[in-house]
């Protein structure tokens, strides 16, 4: 019955933990339903007060509602993402066109509008504070950006459009998750030549967990791609995990190619209808660039510092792998990796397998635990009280130095058939002041996938990973260090162009010889990883810094080519991705490999015509990190400055203010040319 479903009132759980034990698939629908329902009352009674519409009555008031749904979606679009199974994804199928009909049905009601647009007509900024400032704008832009002021025909064709764009973003989703675990890749122990014993003994756990102690088995999720790449001497077999991993949603029951090209098309018409010429022009007028012009400066700017220096890197290692191979090699796609490790190793004597045993998980996660202690004073103790989703996944109860609760953080560590690939941070609950004062605090997920344990070995990291968690970890503080009014304007709530800066931000801390002191030993004899290790692990830091940015430049350049278009989209998305990419393409295209139908950030992840803000979140953060190594990496007044102004302000003020508040000025892509190597050091 409807009255005893689990997500119809708060959770009576210790600080509000989600009660997974007595969550079923079925508790989902009905809730998500009534959710609507109790939303809709709560907009109506808004429109019907017969007060004279005001900033609390309207605003703060439409911020609050939604409490129910919010309750429930909190929970349930995570779980799509983390642990989904047939059923939950039929029931995003079903609720997906539900949901987006309800949102607009918020956002296209005219006495709702009429009284948003008197508030901010008449809004007196001298009795508001910034944040309530910050608020009337957001919100009032929002219905704008949502077809407020559309009429007629344009209002209902934006309603159409955004409905489908929402099931076809979700297709779209459905269709990379789905595809991923159809591909295995067996081996035999004739296939097995370059591989290190991390990768063999996984290798051999997944064929096990199949059912075959025969064989090794090799899965597009990372963990096991990856190294596969790097250490197999086999270039035939790289060349086919390599074109199966690059084929993925191009044909079959999971092709997602005829739905990136409606995707794009339907951006498009919604773009027209707000009168702008391109979906990027009308994303990019809530962002820190804000301009499709200002975008593609920066990428430029960075091609033409990036790209000489990438060519020579690439000259260099074809030199490498002829005279390796002692014989002319053409280095393809499926060899930069293989061989760019082999040349790393000879170049700083340097690879993830000998830094492996140093970073155990457990040890990795204490010392990322430890920099956000030594930080920002926070604290973190195991939750065993708290239900799971899944049996792997750990629960920790956040203080601060003062023994008062943060929030909660849950670890999510490993690849399963139910979680997609990638890592990424989202939250069950969102920080916000409620109507009674009190400070709710958020409920975090930190969600990866990291290299399993086997059956003789802990889960050993690479650096990479570790890196990872460091990124995601930032995002997680973001959320967790929040102190703002406003749910909707809290933690991670800011532009997209800014929100990778705290997660960027803290992966600089794995080159650094003082983070690294303060956990990394061997998992088998406690020993701390050897000085001459870190010395070699620092000077490689640098290496394939122009590759990898440039790789990261095609990205942009390949988003900002599908929401560029000014005419609906019908050519061959092969050749379209092709010319996107041309101008910093390492590589010749490889016939029938294609990234577009498998790029969930741009295409069903909120990423569309903002994937260069990977790029200008780096832009920033190595700006931050200069200021930091100026004044010391653990430096306690600037870390309570990069705190107080940014971390904890979510969205309450424009990102470039809440910036220069912390740096004093605005930051410039030096500081990143000289972290990367491209401009010498100061």
């Amino acid at each position: 019955m409807i009255e005893s479903n689990i997500f119809l009132r708060p959770f009576r759980t210790t600080g509000g933990a989600v009660p997974f034990d007595r969550i079923t698939n079925a508790d989902y629908e009905p809730a998500i339903r009534e959710g609507i329902k109790q939303h809709d009352a709560e907009v109506e009674a808004i429109t019907s007060n017969e007060a004279e519409a005001s900033f609390e009555n309207t605003i703060v008031a439409l911020d609050r509602a939604g409490s129910t749904l919010n309750r429930v979606l909190g929970v349930f679009y995570p779980m799509l993402s983390a642990n989904a199974d047939d059923a939950l994804m039929a029931i995003s199928e079903r609720m997906a066109p539900v949901l987006s009909e309800h949102f607009n049905s918020i956002t296209l009601n005219e006495r709702l509008w009429q009284r948003v647009k008197y508030v901010h007509d008449h809004f007196d900024k001298a009795k508001h504070d910034v944040e309530d400032q910050m608020l009337m704008r957001e919100t009032y832009d929002g219905f704008v950006r949502s077809g407020a002021n559309l009429q007629g025909a344009d209002r209902e064709r934006y309603r159409e459009l955004s409905k489908r764009l929402t099931e076809l973003t979700l297709k779209f989703d459905q269709n990379a998750l789905k595809e991923t675990p159809q591909y295995e890749f067996w081996l035999t122990e004739a296939d097995l030549d370059g591989l290190p014993e991390s990768a063999l003994d996984a290798a051999k756990h997944a064929a096990k967990d199949k059912g075959r102690e025969d064989k090794w088995l090799i899965t597009l999720d990372a963990p096991s791609y990856i190294p596969f790449m790097k250490y197999s001497d086999r270039r035939d077999l790289r060349e086919q995990l390599y074109k199966m991993y690059n084929r993925q949603c191009t044909g079959g029951e999971y092709c997602n190619l005829d739905i990136l090209r409606d995707i794009a098309n339907t951006r498009l018409e919604i773009a027209r209808l707000m009168g702008c010429k391109t979906f990027a022009e009308y994303k990019l007028q809530h962002s820190m660039a804000g301009t499709p012009d200002r975008v593609y400066q920066m990428l430029n700017e960075l091609r033409e510092a990036y790209l000489p220096v990438e060519r020579n890197e690439m000259e260099r290692l074809t030199a490498f792998a002829c005279n390796l191979e002692g014989k002319p090699v053409e280095i393809m796609p499926w060899d930069y990796a293989y061989y760019s490790n082999k040349e790393k190793d000879s170049m700083f004597e340097i690879n993830d397998e000998l830094l492996r045993p140093y970073f155990e998980l457990s040890s990795v996660t204490k010392g990322v635990f430890g920099f956000a202690k030594r930080m920002y004073g926070l604290r973190f103790t195991p939750n065993h009280d708290a239900q799971v989703f899944h049996p792997e996944v750990e629960v920790f109860d956040v203080t601060d130095e003062d023994g008062k609760a943060v929030g909660m953080l849950y670890l999510d560590f490993f690849p399963r058939a139910t979680k997609q690939s990638g890592a990424w941070m989202t939250s069950f609950r969102e920080q916000y002041i409620d109507d009674n004062g009190n400070d709710v605090r958020p409920l975090v997920t930190l969600t990866m996938n990291f290299t399993r344990p086997t059956e003789t070995k802990p889960s050993l990291l690479t650096v990479r990973e570790v890196e990872t968690f460091m990124h995601e970890f930032g995002h997680a503080l973001h959320q967790l260090l929040s102190r703002c009014k406003y749910q909707s304007l809290s933690g991670t709530n800011v532009y997209r162009d800014f929100v990778e800066v705290p997660s960027q931000f803290n992966e600089n801390y794995v080159y650094e010889r003082e983070f690294l002191d303060s956990f990394a030993r061997h998992y088998q004899t406690g020993e701390p990883v050897p000085q001459e290790l870190i010395d070699k692990l620092i000077a490689s830091s640098q290496y394939g810094a122009a590759y990898a940015c440039v790789r990261q430049l095609g990205f942009g350049y390949l988003d900002m080519a599908w929401h560029s278009i000014s005419e609906q989209y019908v050519g061959d998305d092969f050749n379209f991705e092709y010319a996107a990419v041309k101008d910093v393409q390492a590589f010749e295209p490889v016939e029938g490999c294609i990234m577009s139908p498998q790029f969930t950030h741009i295409f069903s992840g909120g990423y569309a015509a903002g994937y260069y803000g990977y790029k200008w979140a780096e832009m920033i953060e190595c700006d931050a990190f200069d200021k930091f190594k100026q004044d010391g990496i653990f430096n306690l007044d600037t870390a309570r400055s990069w705190l107080n102004n940014v971390l904890s302000r979510g969205g309450t003020e424009a990102p470039m203010i809440l910036y220069k508040r912390f740096r004093g000025t605005e930051p410039h892509i030096d500081a990143m040319m000289r972290r990367d190597g491209i401009v010498p050091a100061k």
